[in-house]
């Protein structure tokens, strides 16, 4: 008998506080009803960069071993699970972008356009024509606006990797949409400056 997909986000909330309880059946379980939204956020990300030899397959795989490792954190609802679940296939993408630099000794752009959104992601969030970027030099500005503004950084990485509304943002920081919409709006424009530099 196949278990239902659709549990509900009360349903997910009892198996992550019950999987930061050890108990790892849980896990499995959530892990089994997130697999297809995991798998859209893989798409997500690697959309359009076909120089990626990263298929979505892979990411969500090796995105979940890394969350797998993760015992004691208080998750406080799916959203908070699905944006850490962003943020490490972000560190899985740019690990494999840096691995073949090295093995090629040179660096690739590129496309960070999602399925979602399609090509307006650039257009829509960072505000400029849908371009290539060079994803480790994102990865460097994002790292640099981390040390200035935590806070701002976490939204970038929410926003622009994990396709978040900003409602969902809001949800996962504990404050209000008008504050992530302000925060969104400056980090949008410093990432852009220094994208420029």
């Amino acid at each position: 008998m196949e278990l239902s997909k659709n549990i509900g986000d009360d349903g997910i909330k009892l198996l992550l506080d019950a999987w930061k309880n050890g108990d790892y059946s849980a896990r499995d379980k959530l892990f089994y009803h997130l697999y297809d939204e995991l798998n859209r956020l893989s798409a997500i990300l690697i959309h359009h960069e076909h120089r990626l030899s990263l298929s979505v397959g892979d990411l969500v795989s090796e995105a979940s071993m890394r969350l797998m490792k993760i015992h004691s954190t208080d998750w406080q609802h799916k959203s908070h699970f699905m944006a850490l679940a962003a943020k490490m296939m972000r560190r899985v993408i740019i690990d494999h972008v840096r691995k073949r630099d090295a093995q090629k000794r040179q660096h690739h752009r590129v496309t960070m356009i999602t399925g979602l959104f399609e090509d307006k992601i650039l257009t829509n969030y960072l505000g400029v024509e849908a371009k290539t970027i060079d994803i480790i030099a994102l990865d460097k500005a994002l790292a640099q606006l981390h040390e200035l503004d935590t806070s701002k950084a976490d939204i970038v990485e929410m926003r622009y990797y994990g396709g978040m509304s900003i409602e969902e943002i809001a949800q996962v920081m504990s404050t209000s949409p008008s504050t992530v919409k302000r925060s969104w709006r400056a980090a949008r424009a410093w990432l852009l400056g220094a994208l420029e530099k």
